[in-house]
């Protein structure tokens, strides 16, 4: 059997749901050998949120990113606001009848609603996962003790958010799914195959709270930030906060890989409450997220338009 595991791609929490969601499905389902494959995802501005060719085990899964309607998806774990791209596919999945297919938008994590879901649903045992649900919980739904805590990096599990926000290589990020779901954090941390590249990272780390610290601009309580013209393919988004703790929300603009990203988000130690749904704002450029955090991605070239949107968010955000 030949399992196919689409997940939310860089990201911690897409892949601890994947890592989790393989161990499940291994020990609690399965009938026999599952070879099981991980396909990282990405959100795009158009077209279908999972090409059809992607869909291509004879079990396809996905967690942590958006729902298809299309029927060769047999399992899904979503907590995103903005998931569904359509009415029709809200209405798809509340019609579903399958017992496979579960939605939590009020889920700070969806590794958390993953674990608690099987664990309930299925019998699956979660006891010896308890650091990397604590973990993926305090990271996806940006639990931190301060900014000092997410930005200065101390803590395994923050360097191996790090890494997996900056790896692209597929085989190691296999590696890595696997690893999240059978070793301490603190032992991938230190193996070789993250802890080379995390020297490199950190140092890059540096260079970035750098880099914001001189490009960011704080008005009415909205720091904006371009980073188009660096060579800075991801950044932590809590830097604007630590440099900029009175900020309510922060507009980046970045040039990640083969696409344009906008990335908007809200401060998590706020001195005022939060007023606006992020999600609700990127849905509206293509983007999503969550109600506290979000982005929108454009193809490579858009620059103009990346800051004509980001432009636009950072007025309706001074509101």
């Amino acid at each position: 059997m030949r399992v196919r595991i689409l997940h939310h791609g860089s990201c911690f929490d897409g892949a601890s749901s994947a890592g989790l969601f393989a161990r499940f499905f291994r020990e609690c389902v399965a009938q026999g050998p599952a070879e099981v494959a991980f396909t990282p995802m990405d959100h795009k501005e158009a077209g279908p949120p999972i090409p059809p060719d992607f869909l291509d085990g004879d079990v396809n899964a996905c967690v942590d990113f958006r729902y298809t309607s299309d029927p060769r998806l047999h399992w899904w774990f979503d907590h995103h606001a903005s998931t569904f791209q359509s009415a029709a596919d809200e209405a798809h999945f509340r019609a579903d009848r399958s017992g496979q297919k579960f939605y939590n938008p009020s889920a700070k994590s969806c590794t958390r609603f993953l674990a608690r879901t099987v664990a309930e649903k299925f019998g699956f045992d979660v006891s010896s996962l308890q650091e990397l649900l604590a973990w993926a919980e305090i990271i996806d739904g940006a639990l931190f003790e301060s900014a000092a805590q997410a930005v200065e990096l101390r803590e395994p599990a923050l360097r191996l958010m790090t890494w997996v926000e900056a790896n692209r290589d597929r085989a190691l990020s296999e590696r890595f799914i696997a690893d999240l779901v059978s070793k301490p954090l603190a032992e991938i941390a230190a193996s070789p195959y993250v802890a080379e590249p995390l020297v490199g990272l950190l140092n890059q780390h540096q260079k970035n709270v750098e880099a914001i610290r001189r490009l960011a601009r704080l008005e009415q309580g909205v720091v904006f930030t371009d980073l188009s013209q660096e060579p800075i393919t991801s950044a932590n988004k809590f830097i604007v906060y630590y440099l900029y703790p009175e900020a309510r929300y922060a507009v980046t603009v970045l040039s990640p890989g083969k696409r344009m990203k906008v990335s908007v988000g809200s401060n998590p130690w706020p001195t005022l409450p939060r007023a606006h749904d992020i999600a609700k704002l990127c849905e509206r450029y293509g983007g999503g997220g969550h109600p506290a955090v979000g982005a929108i991605s454009l193809a490579k070239g858009e620059v103009d338009r990346a800051r004509q949107i980001a432009a636009e968010l950072v007025a309706i955000l001074r509101t």
